[in-house]
């Protein structure tokens, strides 16, 4: 079944877009997101950070900057569908508790179930380290120096039931050289990352972005 898009409402100043960030490592891109936010008037707000891994550097930055950031550990249950789906109904509690209106995936390394998605389709966005379609998946930036290619870059997406696949807002190029490395490549991606997210989610916010 296709996801039946819908849209957030448009923000305001006075009654910003309630977002919830989820993270699963450092946070760099949450971090600037927030900064972002915070940095002048925004139609949109950060109210909840969520982490599947307790350990995550980014829920300290974000608590850091007067954030609610919580991590919500994979509950013990043996099957490991219904471990997905109860962890990401938990997931579903905390963010209607807290009257999220925009899921924003920044380093979310699970990959989200379809009943997780197609209710929030059109409202879940995620950035990606490549120019999709081009190099799906966990590995993109290795994936890319293996290839030989010498354009790279991110996408900004809106989430779909696949891995990767969904309809994509925004991208920016990156060059890359021949004696880049993983590293070296990611940091420069992630330069690209921090730009186009924040205007993506403006974008978002003033109804500025169609519908898929």
């Amino acid at each position: 079944m296709a996801e039946n898009w819908q849209l957030p409402r448009i923000g305001s100043v006075e009654n910003p877009l309630r977002i919830c960030i989820m993270i699963s490592g450092s946070g760099s891109g949450m971090d600037a997101l927030i900064k972002y936010q915070n940095e002048g008037e925004r139609l949109h707000k950060t109210v909840l950070v969520l982490s599947d891994r307790s350990n995550a550097e980014g829920l300290e930055k974000a608590r850091k900057q007067g954030v609610n950031a919580i991590s919500v550990a994979l509950p013990e249950i043996e099957d490991k569908y219904q471990k997905r789906l109860e962890h990401e109904k938990m997931i579903n509690n905390l963010i209607h508790e807290n009257q999220v209106e925009l899921i924003v995936l920044s380093g979310y390394m699970r990959i989200l179930t379809p009943s997780f998605v197609k209710p929030w389709a059109g409202r879940i966005l995620n950035i990606h380290p490549s120019l999709l379609p081009d190099f799906p998946g966990a590995h993109a930036h290795k994936d890319v120096i293996d290839a030989g290619v010498t354009k790279t870059g991110c996408t900004v997406h809106f989430v779909d039931s696949g891995m990767d696949t969904g309809p994509i807002i925004s991208q920016a190029e990156v060059e890359v050289y021949p004696h880049d490395t993983v590293d070296t490549l990611s940091q420069r991606v992630k330069v690209e990352e921090h730009r186009i997210y924040p205007l993506v989610i403006d974008a978002i916010s003033s109804g500025n972005v169609q519908s898929p």
